[in-house]
């Protein structure tokens, strides 16, 4: 059933981009395949023995459930996949993710049992699906010797951008905004990164606004923020019905 669901979207011409959405598509409407993926690697991985079932469970509610959840009500059907220069395709994937965190109910994938998630990975994951129905290479973990940044999107040589993910909550947060990406770009032969920081709450939030400002990069076009609050949606809420 798996094979006929995956071979039915495909055609002898269908082309890797194409490949790619049937994947994810076949995933969505077989989640049980990533749930067996995932407790099969914790039965062999070398390391399994760390792991504990309520981790693995945790993991697989998330990314199962939730980003499967996503696919279906978020990303499935859009047409945003036109071909532009890799930071107006990267930007657009940000943009179009904070609106689903934000406007769209998508900040609950980011809690798992009330609690907002504590790894910037996770939201790799979630940026990472947006491309995949796009004609930019877009890598993940890229190092090219001044150590790996989060994703490198590029349309040949002379076009890259980096986008680097953060947690507001980063204590390390300024003193990577003020250096980091600027080596980055140097290794990677692109002037332009685009800095997405995630914060959960109205302190974390002012937190950020302050380092921006002390660095003067308030207002900046390369600097998204989104905001995954619980309490500020509940705000905004009360306040909508009032």
């Amino acid at each position: 059933q798996i094979n006929d669901h995956f071979k039915a979207q495909l055609t002898a011409e269908s082309k890797e981009r194409e490949r790619n959405a049937a994947r994810l598509k076949t995933i969505a409407a077989f989640s049980e395949l990533l749930d067996r993926y995932i407790k099969s690697k914790e039965l062999s991985a070398p390391d399994a023995h760390r792991l504990s079932q309520e981790r693995v469970q945790d993991t697989a509610e998330q990314f199962v459930v939730n980003l499967g959840q996503l696919i279906s009500e978020h990303l499935a059907g859009t047409e945003f996949y036109d071909l532009g220069e890799s930071y107006d395709e990267s930007l657009k994937r940000v943009n179009y993710l904070k609106h689903v965190i934000e406007d769209q109910g998508g900040y609950r994938l980011f809690y798992l049992k009330g609690k907002p998630i504590q790894r910037e990975t996770d939201l790799h994951i979630m940026y990472r699906l947006t491309w995949f129905n796009a004609d930019v290479d877009i890598n993940a973990e890229v190092n090219n010797g001044r150590g790996p940044v989060d994703f490198k999107a590029s349309k040949g040589r002379k076009d890259a951008t980096l986008i680097e993910f953060k947690l507001a909550k980063n204590t390390a947060l300024e003193k990577n905004l003020q250096h980091q990406t600027r080596i980055y770009e140097k290794a990677s032969d692109t002037r332009r990164t685009i800095k997405v920081i995630l914060h959960f709450s109205r302190d974390e939030r002012m937190r950020v606004e302050k380092i921006l400002k002390n660095l003067g990069l308030e207002g900046s076009p390369d600097v998204v923020l989104i905001d995954a609050g619980m309490d500020t949606k509940a705000s905004a809420s009360k306040a909508t019905h009032s």
